[in-house]
């Protein structure tokens, strides 16, 4: 897409060569004016000094002062207003408001005065050259400070609009200072939310894995027949060092979450699906847990995210029957309901919900909570009504 006119020009004021081409383009002018129309010599140097300063404007702002005070003493030295010095002038004290070189009101002061001194020389001008001038204490000689006024006028409106650009350019940098700001806070917040992502798969995968290693070691002293005691005491060094695993694996993981990064489903890798339920069901079996695979409703293909939240909670929820009630009897019940509704229920006849700290410094509870709340549905864990621990969730995967 082509740049418009309004942005070429833009880019063309922007530019570093603009003050010297311009300021290079004002001087010749000012000299062919001078051929065309010669003055006094303090005239000259006025309207030479005036074009010419205008090169550095940019580089160094405060030449605009001897821009405007040779421009002002240029037109004192003659009663005619060169083009050159009205330019100049203008840039001269546009130049001084753009960068606030002094306060406007400052500027806009020191101008004015600059114009009655001006005026009054040309008064003086006006009485040798013997026109009608009336004393300067009579009421008719107020007339002869209209060009004070007038001076004034312009010098302000050219002060003000240097400073309302000034203004414009500082809020445009500030706003693009405080949009730099969030998108880096932005980025720190996801960093924040991969870093929680990463801790809620660690929880639900190595925990997993590490609790049946130490069922199976524990469970290996007394159900394999014959062993050493050396044997035996290997396979509770085992587990052991597993529980000691889980331990450091949940400080490690307090580092890693952070209550910031919660919510967004692109984290999450779309691994296992409820197609693997009846491997996660016989891992549990193989371990001694009991548990009982019921499914009601017509099998649908959920998004990713749904599969793997409803298989995450699902896993969690066997691995706190394994660790607080070892050898009770898990129902795992999922229903595909009508609605896009998917509904779990995790029920086991263990002793309830009194010796589980899940929903203290742990993440299993929290953990099953957040990966319910990424899909937009809830999830509910405590007492069963007929005894037991239960957790259920649901969860809607879109409209009917």
């Amino acid at each position: 897409m082509r740049p418009s006119l309004q942005q070429r020009f833009r880019a063309w004021i922007a530019a570093p060569a603009y003050p010297w081409v311009t300021g290079g383009a004002l001087t010749i002018g000012a000299v062919a004016e001078l051929i065309a129309y010669p003055g006094s010599l303090t005239t000259v140097i006025g309207v030479l000094v005036s074009s010419s300063s205008l090169t550095w404007r940019r580089s160094f702002p405060p030449v605009a002062v001897v821009t405007v005070a040779a421009g002002l003493l240029g037109f004192a030295g003659d009663v005619s207003l060169y083009v050159s010095i009205t330019v100049s002038g203008l840039i001269g004290f546009y130049t001084l408001g753009r960068y606030r070189v002094c306060h406007p009101a400052v500027t806009v002061a020191g101008g004015a005065l600059g114009a009655v001194c001006v005026n009054l020389v040309h008064i003086n001008t006006w009485s040798r050259m013997d026109l009608p001038v009336p004393p300067l204490w009579q009421k008719d000689s107020l007339s002869l400070f209209a060009e004070s006024f007038l001076l004034t006028v312009v010098i302000f409106a050219a002060v003000m609009m240097g400073d309302a650009v000034r203004s414009r350019e500082q809020s445009r940098h500030e706003r693009n200072l405080a949009q730099a700001q969030l998108i880096a806070m932005e980025r720190q917040q996801a960093a924040e939310a991969e870093r929680a992502a990463i801790a809620r798969e660690l929880h639900d995968i190595v925990s997993h894995s590490v609790s049946m290693i130490a069922v199976q070691a524990e469970s290996a002293t007394y159900t394999t027949p014959g062993l050493t005691p050396e044997a035996r005491d290997g396979f509770q060094q085992i587990a052991g060092t597993a529980r000691s695993s889980m331990a450091e694996l949940r400080r490690l993981l307090g580092v890693l979450r952070t209550p910031q990064a919660q919510g967004d489903t692109s984290l999450i890798a779309p691994q296992p699906t409820l197609d693997h339920l009846a491997e996660l069901i016989e891992q549990h079996r193989a371990v001694g847990g009991e548990a009982e695979l019921r499914i009601t409703g017509e099998r649908v293909s959920l998004p990713a995210a749904w599969e793997l939240s409803a298989y995450r909670i699902t896993q969690e929820a066997l691995t706190n029957a394994r660790k607080h009630a070892p050898g009770a009897r898990t129902v795992v019940e999922i229903e595909y309901g009508t609605g896009r509704l998917l509904r779990l229920r995790i029920h086991d006849d263990g002793p309830g919900p009194e010796p589980r700290p899940g929903s203290g410094t742990g993440h299993g509870l929290t953990g099953m909570r957040e990966r319910a709340a990424l899909v937009g549905g809830r999830l509910s864990a405590g007492a069963g009504p007929g005894g037991g621990f239960l957790v259920e969730a649901e969860l809607p995967w879109g409209t009917g």
